[in-house]
């Protein structure tokens, strides 16, 4: 089967690989339809090192797929189903899976696509417990954002942040996948939405999303004009995953018991940061990994309501790279997708 697999830094490479197996006891063969890129597939493309990684490795951490074949016991699934697969080897048997909060799994085998092989290959076989349904009128396009972009902006919103109806939020980089997804979930809601973008088409663009107030960080201060158009209050909630260059701006953006939520180091992976300023002012700072697979379901059960992803670019399997490569460029609004 056709598989895309990383050889070496920046060195990826369309191969034929065996197919993937038939499904043992409580398993699910899916056919891939569309895999979504994300950071963490530039990362691995640049070569960062992890322990566990072996190359050649198949890419893709995030995806939508049919069912192709079920194992024995496999039951609430079809041959035919479309699903979205969970992005990391969960145990499934540790308090943290029993309790619905996979990804604090106790004993992950690694992430799909970056340290295990990924969905951008044919066909995939794994848990079945791991294969979330998508809901009917959900397109594959919007299914394939699920597994990391919504459910990871669903996670960080609303299980950490708290994110309340009529809250206001500042997004960092809102033509981003996860900004994009995070404005329309803030402002399905009811919240007040300030947030920064590169340049003016991307501000344009925001603002046709439901942004209320889009600052171009190019050519102001995020953190004055946050300041500013708040009347120095602060916004209740700042969603971060810029990294060191925005951390100590997001927290001026804070109001007194203000909650910051970080999933993503991009600018760089330390920062500094006033300890006097961070307990007077009482805030909250959360940092988020992923989601788990009832955030998966919930964001799908948003995109069946209406609440789409932004979708940049659909490319072929043989052209990943140029996926990768126009992510990196941070010319992109949205997500970019690739279809097998």
């Amino acid at each position: 089967m056709r598989a895309l697999q990383l050889f070496g830094d920046r060195d990826l490479r369309l191969t034929e690989i065996e197919p993937a197996p038939p499904p043992a006891a409580g398993e699910v063969r899916l056919r891939i339809r569309a895999v979504g890129l994300n950071f963490i597939d530039v990362w691995g493309f640049r070569g960062m090192a992890f322990a566990k990684r072996r190359l050649p490795l198949v890419v893709g951490a995030e995806a939508v797929g049919e069912v192709d074949a079920l194992g024995a016991g496999v039951s609430g699934l079809a041959i035919g189903q479309r699903v979205v697969p969970y992005g990391a080897m969960t145990c499934g048997h540790c308090r943290a899976c029993r309790d619905g909060r996979d990804n604090l799994c106790e004993d992950v085998s690694g992430v799909m696509g970056f340290h295990l092989d990924g969905f951008a290959r044919e066909l995939v076989t794994l848990p079945a417990r791991l294969a979330v349904p998508v809901p009917e009128g959900v397109a594959d396009a919007d299914a394939a954002c699920a597994g990391i972009a919504f459910g990871t902006v669903q996670h960080m919103l609303f299980d950490n942040a708290r994110l309340e109806p009529g809250e206001s939020v500042l997004v960092h980089a809102g033509g981003s996948g996860i900004g994009t997804a995070a404005i329309r979930m803030a402002k399905a809601i009811g919240c007040t939405v300030f947030t920064t973008v590169g340049d003016d088409e991307k501000g344009a663009k925001a603002a046709e999303l439901g942004a209320d107030h889009v600052i171009n960080y190019r050519d102001e201060r995020f953190e004055g004009e946050v300041r500013r158009l708040t009347k120095r209050r602060g916004v209740d909630v700042v969603f971060e995953h810029v990294g060191a260059d925005t951390w100590n701006g997001s927290l001026l953006c804070l109001k007194r018991g203000g909650r910051l939520v970080t999933c993503g180091s991009t600018s760089g992976v330390s920062a500094t940061m006033n300890l006097m300023q961070l307990f007077q002012q009482q805030y909250r700072i959360t940092g988020s990994f992923g989601c788990s697979l009832g955030n998966i379901r919930q964001a799908l059960d948003k995109m069946a309501a209406g609440i789409r992803p932004v979708v940049d670019t659909v490319y072929p399997l043989a052209e990943f790279a140029a996926g990768l490569k126009r992510l990196e460029s941070r010319k992109v609004f949205g997500k970019i997708l690739v279809s097998l």
